[in-house]
């Protein structure tokens, strides 16, 4: 991301430092990832200390520091759907990406996340991609679901 972007996302607040986070979610959302410069430039065009908006980059689970793929694959292993298989939905998704949970291919195309609960119990198993939920959704359904996406 340029920095002509990242002063337009920062002016579109009024280069408030009480905007902080709002700012973070815009570069995380077009960027899908937080580099250090960019967090450099906000730190400056804020005045906001960089260690300031490390701390807060690394405490929010909706940032990252590292690249992440074009799709986001998410896979609830709560109770209820560890229960009904999740397990061999993870393995399944892991066998086709090349990934485990945490990481992001070398492609940049999937990032894999497990969940603790995306609210939807009674669908379990249940895996996300990019916002779209597939419910009871088997090994087989998995690798369907990955395929639309490549």
């Amino acid at each position: 991301m340029d920095n002509d972007r990242i002063d337009q996302i920062i002016d579109k607040h009024q280069g408030e430092a009480s905007s902080l986070i709002q700012v973070l979610l815009e570069i995380q959302s077009e960027n899908r990832w937080l580099p250090k410069e960019t967090l450099e430039r906000v730190s400056e065009k804020l005045q906001v200390p960089l260690t300031r908006i490390q701390h807060i980059a690394t405490f929010y689970k909706a940032f990252s520091l590292v690249p992440k793929g074009r799709h986001g694959i998410h896979i609830c292993m709560g109770t209820a759907c560890h229960v009904r298989g999740a397990q061999r939905v993870l393995d399944t998704a892991q066998d086709l990406t090349g990934i485990k949970p945490g990481e992001t291919d070398l492609d940049l195309k999937f990032s894999l996340e497990t969940v603790n609960c995306l609210g939807c119990c009674a669908l379990g198993p249940v895996m996300e991609i990019d916002g779209k939920i597939h419910g009871k959704i088997s090994p087989a359904e998995t690798a369907d679901a990955l395929k639309k996406y490549e």
